[in-house]
């Protein structure tokens, strides 16, 4: 008894300190990458076109334009790719459905191989294999995540790619354009206003990195800043050449 009570707390500490962070990043790493993808597009965007010593009626129209265009594209995109990703699993299914169908000892014999494979021993795989095997879905389902690893039943969404890539990005694009929407006629506001979102968009990423906040931070505003720069001066050279 007094072993069982000694090695509980261990096990208690186990349990509650082995976890794991999503390594996915589940909906913050699209919706983070998405608004920084348009914060960054739509600033370079702006800056170059106010390094050719345009009105600001122009950086904020061109803004805006930014901001439907790439919204729309990466609506267009991600729907595209989606739909096209889950068509391909869909046919790899059917064909899993038609040979389970038609061979069923067979494809009981390949789950059976692939625990072996895997260290189990073969009676034991076999006669788990067996087990799985009797419901059709779920021999289904458990060939899908060994062979295909995926999970049939955890397909994405087209719309819901193309909704949130919609949103995320135009969000994302909207901060270098809202200080001219508000009444400023000078492109440093918004500037200041995107380097901000880029500081706290990087800092976000850190949540599904080992990084710290600040260092990731730090790291998209430089790297913001710099594609903010460039396009400025080519903006000012195009400019100067027309």
């Amino acid at each position: 008894m007094s072993v069982i009570e000694a090695r509980a707390p261990l096990h208690e500490a186990h349990r509650d300190n082995h976890t794991h962070r999503d390594v996915n990043g589940g909906w913050l790493r699209p919706a983070v990458f998405g608004a920084m993808d348009g914060l960054v597009s739509n600033l370079a965007l702006m800056t170059g076109v106010a390094g050719g010593a345009v009105s600001s009626g122009t950086v904020a129209v061109t803004g805006l334009a930014g901001l439907a265009a790439g919204a729309f594209s990466m609506a267009a995109g991600e729907y595209t790719s989606v739909a096209s990703q889950r068509e391909l699993v869909q046919a790899e299914l059917d064909v899993e459905r038609r040979q389970l169908r038609k061979h069923p000892v067979d494809e009981m014999e390949e789950l059976a191989a692939l625990y072996v494979s895997r260290g189990v021993e073969p009676a034991l795989a076999r006669e788990v294999a067996m087990q799985l095997s009797k419901d059709p879905d779920r021999a289904l389902e458990i060939h899908a995540r060994e062979e295909l690893g995926i999970d049939p039943d955890d397909l994405p969404s087209p719309a819901v790619a193309a909704v949130s890539s919609f949103g995320s990005f135009a969000l994302g694009a909207l901060l270098p354009v809202l200080p001219y929407l508000l009444g400023a006629s000078a492109l440093w506001p918004a500037v200041l206003l995107a380097l901000l979102g880029l500081f706290v968009c990087g800092a976000l990423v850190a949540r599904v990195t080992a990084r710290g906040w600040l260092f990731s931070g730090m790291r998209q505003l430089a790297l913001g800043s710099a594609a903010a720069a460039v396009t400025y001066g080519l903006g000012m050279v195009f400019g100067a050449a027309l």
